[in-house]
């Protein structure tokens, strides 16, 4: 209203998003008002997505879709495969966890269902957070940031799918220790977090090789540095492994191995790109430059280029501009 008594008009949402578009707005250049405005309309939008997966997978949890079996069921599926002998069944064929608290059921399966709904609708809400940093990235840049994003993507998917299969054999050797001794009877809510903490583990360890992949195209881990370190990495790999994963010798194997893999694999990216930069260096004349040492730069004058002089004469700058002592 004030804005409208003083002859100012605000501009209209459709004008809005043209000012943030690049094409009417290469430089991406907000003012702080808008900048915030923005980020609160992108957080509100993914927060949107997160709800509708939570939903998705709140329903899904004792939902089948289709050929697709419930929610509740694939994250019983490790717990179900233990043998009758070490797993406690309260009703003879019938596997199921224990609930020690009225709302636990509930609490879980709001727990799960927001989780999975997170997976489900991250191209939703991971556009949403895209979207907001795009405008201020150059071109290049959102290539490599959109790859990156599709990597990770692509490579928490695998992780957390091994884990998924890993766990049976990993939970086997754990409710085993105490021979016939013990019975196996979990309380859900810490099955449930078990699951879901070797689903993150296994995910975020599977996107080392494009961290050292990324760290190397910027130049701060070279290929000769990794070659030297190679034996203390994978050392240290190790020592993750077994820190990350239970005191089961299944999981921290798989993990350890796959982490090595994807390493080496990232080794040999490494080298090829840190091979193929050498070669441009010395097709430039750069190569054997330390990162102090200056340039050569040819400080040889050359010729200024005339043109012909025109009927008026202009003294061939014609088309120039003419700047005078004063500018």
């Amino acid at each position: 209203m004030a804005g409208a008594a003083n002859g100012e008009e605000r501009p209209s949402r459709r004008a809005k998003r043209r000012m943030r578009s690049r094409k009417h707005n290469p430089e991406g250049s907000m003012s702080l008002r808008d900048h915030i405005y923005e980020l609160r309309n992108r957080l509100g939008f993914a927060l949107l997505f997160v709800a509708a997966g939570g939903i998705f997978g709140f329903i899904w949890f004792t939902t089948r879709l289709g050929p697709i079996p419930t929610l509740s069921d694939l994250m019983l599926g490790p717990y179900c495969q233990l043998p009758n002998t070490v797993r406690f069944e309260p009703t003879p064929g019938q596997c199921q966890l224990f609930q020690t608290q009225p709302l636990e059921a509930f609490l879980i399966r709001f727990k799960v269902g927001i989780a999975v709904g997170a997976v489900v609708t991250s191209p939703g809400w991971l556009y949403q957070l895209w979207a907001f940093i795009t405008p201020g990235l150059y071109k290049n840049e959102r290539k490599y940031a959109l790859t990156f994003v599709g990597l990770a993507s692509i490579l928490f998917t695998i992780g957390a799918l091994l884990a998924y299969f890993v766990v049976p054999a990993g939970l086997s050797v754990l409710v085993n220790f105490g021979g016939d001794t013990f019975i196996t009877a979990l309380a859900a809510d810490r099955y449930l977090s078990f699951i879901l903490i070797m689903l993150v583990i296994f995910g975020v360890s599977f996107l080392l090789p494009l961290a050292v992949v990324m760290l190397n195209r910027v130049g701060v881990l070279p290929y000769a540095n990794l070659k030297k370190w190679r034996r203390g990495i994978i050392f240290g790999l190790c020592i993750f492994a077994a820190i990350a994963t239970p005191a089961d010798v299944v999981s921290m194997m798989v993990l350890w191995v796959a982490m090595i893999v994807l390493f080496e694999v990232a080794v040999q990216i490494s080298r090829v790109h840190d091979k193929r930069k050498h070669k441009r260096e010395v097709a430039a004349g750069l190569a054997g430059l330390s990162d102090d040492e200056a340039s050569d730069i040819d400080l040889t004058p050359t010729p200024v280029e005339t043109s012909d002089v025109d009927a008026g004469g202009d003294g061939g700058r014609r088309g120039r501009p003419d700047y005078t002592d004063t500018t």
